[in-house]
């Protein structure tokens, strides 16, 4: 069964984002991965993932459950489903440990490093630059530590105070009798919120989260060779993590534009070329365009429609390789559809020294055997 990730990660935001924050995370990457749009094969399971996201993280009671106990302590009632859970788990939850008389040093911390949530976008490129790369500059909107007070959520020449409930810890113990005897509940500080500080005068500019919204200018060098679709990775440049952790990812889908000649199947470029009847007859000598400027192609005599001519190392780079794929030149005779009276009794002239036999082409061999194995 694969692991699931952090809702706050799923949805792109931090643990501090307001119900805001959290509505618009949602309804953009809804838009991106619902089915009916995104016909990626893990586009359902990725839905599936936002919605159950959103669906805790949207309701105040089940976000509270979440930071409180993970993904054991949320069910469809946004309380604490201990069906799910062993019975060290329980006893963790209710009380703090995993036994009598004392705490649990199994139970995670509050200040365990974690890892920021990844970012994304789209890059829209050029046919020539997916082809043979290109530098970009973007831009990247999330939070940063806040310019005004560093982090700290307090308003610069001023210093948090130690919380006096929790001395600091950031959670307070509670002494429970129950019919198995006396159990320590540790629940998170009610003062502080588990920051074992106060904030005496929160920072102006971020109201004490430590972390502000900043848009930030990076390039990004997109190699030669990369196609629709393809994602490039920028190491931590997504989120920051919390409690020290790293920040997350961000991943770049590129669209390419389409060529108003070319097109493209793998590393091959293909192209359809019109040529007249006197040329797929007689030969010539012909301008090709390619991306890397015009070539010479020699069309033999007697060419026929649909003949493919290959340009080796005219085609796309082959990623993180020096080898190039093919042009594939597709040839198509024009019949004209308007002639001048010189052409048309040159023509004339021509059809009579060529009879006016019609020839009936044998089926090929290929297409007797497809009939012998259909019945």
């Amino acid at each position: 069964m694969a692991t699931k990730r952090d809702y706050y990660e799923v949805l792109g935001v931090s643990r501090s984002a307001t119900a805001e924050d959290v509505k618009n995370a949602f309804r953009s990457l809804a838009r991106k991965y619902h089915p009916d749009v995104n016909k990626e094969p893990d586009a359902e399971e990725r839905f599936k993932e936002i919605n159950e996201a959103y669906g805790v993280l949207s309701d105040p009671e089940k976000r509270a459950a979440y930071d409180r106990y993970g993904f054991s302590g949320v069910n469809t009632n946004g309380m604490p489903d201990f069906s799910s859970m062993d019975l060290s788990d329980i006893l963790e939850g209710l009380f703090g440990m995993g036994g009598f008389g004392g705490f649990s040093s199994s139970r995670r911390s509050r200040n365990t490093p974690r890892r920021g949530a990844d970012l994304s976008s789209k890059l829209k490129l050029t046919f020539e630059e997916a082809v043979f790369g290109a530098e970009k500059e973007i831009e990247i909107t999330r939070d940063e530590k806040c310019s005004t007070c560093g982090g700290t959520g307090a308003e610069p020449g001023t210093t948090p105070a130690t919380c006096q409930t929790c001395k600091g810890q950031g959670e307070v113990r509670q002494v429970h009798q129950t019919f198995l005897g006396s159990m320590v509940q540790v629940i998170t500080c009610p003062e502080c919120q588990g920051r074992g500080q106060i904030l005496t005068s929160p920072c102006h500019t971020c109201r004490g989260s430590g972390l502000e919204r900043k848009t930030v200018k990076k390039t990004v060098s997109i190699p030669a060779g990369v196609d629709n679709g393809n994602q490039i990775r920028m190491m931590n440049e997504g989120q920051p993590g919390a409690n020290g952790g790293p920040n997350g990812n961000y991943y770049i889908e590129l669209e390419v534009a389409p060529h108003k000649y070319f097109r493209r199947r793998g590393t091959d470029i293909l192209l359809d070329l019109d040529i007249n009847i006197a040329q797929a007859a007689l030969g010539d000598e012909i301008n090709v365009p390619t991306l890397n400027g015009d070539v010479k192609l020699r069309i033999p005599p007697g060419t026929q429609p649909g003949r493919v001519f290959r340009l080796k190392e005219k085609g796309v780079p082959v990623l993180q390789r020096s080898e190039r794929g093919s042009q594939l030149v597709t040839i198509n005779v024009q019949v004209p559809t308007s002639l001048t009276d010189q052409q048309e009794a040159l023509l004339q002239q021509l059809g009579k020294t060529m009879g006016t036999e019609v020839k009936i082409q044998e089926r090929s061999f290929f297409d007797k055997l497809k009939d012998a194995f259909s019945g």
